[in-house]
């Protein structure tokens, strides 16, 4: 049997109990066209939220997975500390050139070389990153929402205060969560 993590519990807990409230309130006060709304938002919102997860997480394990250690560290001018301490090799202080030997034409290579990396990486990460903005449980989600949307304003029973409110009970949720539980 698979064990839940629980910071998704925690999430969870939270979730029903601001939709429970809101069902309560929707019973109580608003009629069924209001209860309707916040539902159908609701849970496309929530959809939406765990597809985003989901897609990033995968990303980023495939990603750690494919990491190449030999070329972020390099091991014989660190000791186990600087490892420890900076595992990414980002607080390398680079040797500076004297100002004699920077002519207009250094200056230009060491730009053009950095600008080379900075294309190179930023067209790199984008691919990296594109399996998890064009997941197609997020593209499902918001397939969900716009139908969601579209059934309820063709039947004529659409209501945008609803709607919104159904919609903020995810962000709402992981607000309360991260200030109730204070983990992660």
């Amino acid at each position: 049997m698979m064990k839940i993590n629980q910071h998704i519990l925690d999430f969870a807990k939270v979730f029903i109990a601001i939709n429970l409230c809101l069902v309560i309130y929707s019973f109580a006060f608003e009629s069924m066209h209001w209860l309707l709304n916040t539902q159908v938002a609701f849970f496309s919102s929530l959809f939406i939220t765990i597809a985003s997860f989901l897609s990033y997480k995968r990303n980023i394990q495939s990603r750690i997975s494919n990491l190449d250690m030999s070329k972020t560290s390099k091991t014989e001018d660190r000791d186990k500390i600087d490892e420890i301490d900076d595992p990414y090799d980002l607080y390398t202080e680079y040797e500076e050139i004297p100002e004699e030997e920077l002519t207009p034409e250094k200056i230009k290579e060491i730009i053009n070389d950095e600008k080379s990396k900075v294309r190179k990486d930023s067209f790199k990460n984008t691919l990296f990153s594109a399996g998890g903005f064009l997941s197609i449980y997020r593209v499902l989600g918001y397939g969900s929402l716009l139908f969601g949307f579209f059934a309820l304003n063709n039947n004529g029973i659409f209501l945008p205060i609803a709607f919104m409110i159904g919609l903020g009970v995810v962000p709402l949720g992981v607000l309360a969560s991260k200030l109730l539980f204070k983990k992660l």
